[in-house]
């Protein structure tokens, strides 16, 4: 990314009220790896509606809790995989790994769309075969982007933090979470909503497109790793003369977990995402539930990507607004314990009001001051651990926090279909809305004491210059 001087010196004065004061060459690395993230979030919130649109289209909307359920033991393999590679190569050579696979195979999917997409009365009237093999195909696409969502993004994040000292990633990780969002509001609409605007019948064209960009991941990461200093690509280093004594993990698929089992900082990092995904879960199952009622097809496609890029537009207005000023001055424990505060008072507003319209509302808000406020406060949180918790734990961390905790609410929401049928539509809809709060302001207070507990351990470490685990 080549930036004229004076240009780059405007950009450092208009981030300085927003992110802190940058040197020149800091501020380039962190432009460049942002550029790197609006790429991938990009092609992830482009793939998250197609995602689900898609998967109602070749499967059904009813059966979505039951993908997520069966998203969590497929992405065990997937995961083993990833941590043998982590083992065996790079980080470097892991940014060209998975985006070649990643790439290669949205390719694959986009052949089969020209098939497999119609009208539910057209693919009603297929053989046998053919209609099993689209309801399989429905499956393998829902449970492929989400592994997209737990390894590629993961895979971002432990790369950024190995690279990236603490002080350093206070401002610069919400400004690479700033520039990302810019990905994530041109590429949904863009690319998710063009055959809805064009005519056509299938979402062939938008995964096209998707695995092409997926490829130019790779050239971005050489361009960044050849162009930064290398004395800006160094990592948290514990002075402590403990670093020595430490224990040494022996390498395997189950290292990752034995960190995180072992350490009740880890637990605490898992616990905030579980709780969070949990309730959000219940969130997002009745808004698709809504939306599936009012379009389909390709039209359906178009409307969750425009939310998609809402929930962007939403958090990109946060970053800018100065939320991160929050955690630059009030510090991380204040950043994390708002967010369970916040989530405790949409989940108040999910029991009262329900139209597609608050659903919309209460989505991008949730999701977006996650992504503005959360998910930089999260990240910076494995800043003071070792090479192997950022890279291995934070894995299992990222895919099965993330996908247990969708898990979780997945099976809460299969109680609504039964309750409906016991209890009557509008009883059952009652009763399962009284569950859900009885179960959710319980965790949103126990959120809040993680949030602290946590944020206490990471400055004392930080503070202390010593890992944390």
């Amino acid at each position: 990314m080549k930036i004229n001087e004076v240009v780059l010196k405007i950009l450092i004065r208009i981030c300085r009220f927003n992110f802190g004061n940058f040197e020149k060459k800091e501020f380039k690395k962190f432009l460049n790896m942002g550029g790197i993230f609006a790429l991938i979030i990009g092609i992830y919130w482009t793939l998250r509606p197609l995602k689900d649109a898609i998967f109602i289209q070749l499967v059904d909307k009813t059966h979505i809790p039951y993908a997520k359920t069966v998203s969590v033991l497929a992405l065990l393999p997937l995961v083993m995989f990833y941590t043998k590679l982590l083992q065996r190569t790079s980080r470097e050579r892991m940014f060209v790994i998975l985006p070649y696979f990643y790439g290669i195979t949205i390719l694959c999917f986009s052949l089969a769309m020209l098939v497999a997409q119609g009208t539910p009365e057209e693919i009603m009237a297929r053989s046998t075969f053919a209609f099993v093999c689209t309801k399989i195909l429905g499956y393998l696409w829902y449970l492929f982007v989400e592994s997209f969502g737990s390894l590629v993004v993961a895979l971002f994040w432990a790369f950024a933090t190995d690279t990236t000292e603490p002080v350093s990633a206070k401002r610069g990780f919400p400004l690479v979470v700033a520039i990302g969002q810019m990905g994530g509001i041109v590429c949904p609409y863009g690319i998710g909503g063009l055959p809805h605007r064009l005519g056509l019948e299938n979402d062939a064209v938008s995964t096209a497109i998707l695995g092409a960009l997926t490829l130019w991941i790779v050239p971005l990461v050489r361009n960044f790793l050849k162009n930064t200093p290398s004395d800006l690509l160094v990592a948290f280093k514990e002075e402590s003369s403990k670093t020595n004594d430490a224990p040494q993990h022996e390498p395997g698929f189950l290292e990752g977990l034995k960190l995180l089992v072992s350490n009740r900082y880890l637990i605490g990092i898992f616990m905030v995402q579980f709780i969070y995904e949990f309730i959000v879960t219940i969130f997002d199952y009745n808004f698709k539930l809504a939306a599936a009622t009012q379009f389909s097809g390709v039209e359906l496609s178009n409307y969750l990507s425009i939310y998609a890029s809402s929930v962007n537009i939403v958090s990109l207005s946060c970053l800018l607004l100065g939320v991160s000023n929050i955690t630059r001055y009030l510090g991380i424990g204040v950043s994390l314990a708002l967010m369970p505060v916040i989530v405790g008072l949409a989940l108040f507003s999910f029991l009262t009001l329900d139209s597609i319209t608050f659903l919309f509302g209460l989505m991008v808000g949730s999701k977006a001051i996650n992504y503005a406020l959360n998910g930089p406060s999260l990240k910076q949180l494995y800043i003071p651990t070792t090479t192997d918790v950022r890279f291995k734990a934070q894995a299992w961390i990222e895919t099965f926090g993330s996908r247990a905790s969708k898990e979780a609410g997945s099976l809460f929401n299969m109680l609504l279909k039964p309750m409906q049928s016991i209890f009557g539509e509008v009883a059952g809809k009652g009763h399962y809305l009284i569950l859900s709060g009885a179960a959710g302001f319980p965790l949103v207070v126990f959120w809040f004491v993680l949030a602290i507990y946590l944020g206490k351990k990471f400055n004392n470490a930080i503070k202390e210059k010593h890992t944390i685990c």
